[in-house]
């Protein structure tokens, strides 16, 4: 099982960072939160702030657990073990020229996401709803 840790980044405008992938790579030419695989022997915690800084160019100062998700898709299974990043320093950018965009919570469902990705928008949805 693939092992990934995802941050979910928000704004002070209570908007979300969303990735698009690129086509080469699994699940290509969908949205996605940044994230990536989490190494043998290496932390959530760790992989989490190393992969936002090499996709993002950030340094994640807080972060807390959001949910675990697994999920098998015909050719893997992954387990993405997601965090709410609550504090970063730094610039966002697409360091890796994938395009990024800022999204309200509530206007996420039209992105064509992977199905792994859905429980966390719909845990970030109640959360909003729950916060309003």
């Amino acid at each position: 099982m693939l092992r990934v840790a995802v941050g979910v980044i928000g704004n002070a405008a209570g908007e979300v960072l969303v990735a698009l992938r690129h086509a080469h790579l699994h699940q290509g030419g969908l949205w996605e939160f940044p994230g990536g695989k989490i190494a043998d022997g290496e932390s959530v915690e760790a992989a989490l702030a190393r992969e936002l800084h090499e996709e993002l160019g950030i340094r994640v100062e807080s972060a807390q657990p959001l949910l675990t998700v697994r999920h098998a898709y015909p050719d893997r299974s992954v387990e993405l073990h997601v965090w709410r990043v609550t504090a970063f320093a730094g610039d966002v950018r697409g360091r890796e020229g994938q395009p990024l965009r800022w999204v309200a919570v509530h206007h996420l469902d039209p992105f064509d996401f992977p199905a792994a990705d859905r429980p966390i928008i719909e845990a970030l949805c109640r959360s909003d709803t729950a916060a309003d």
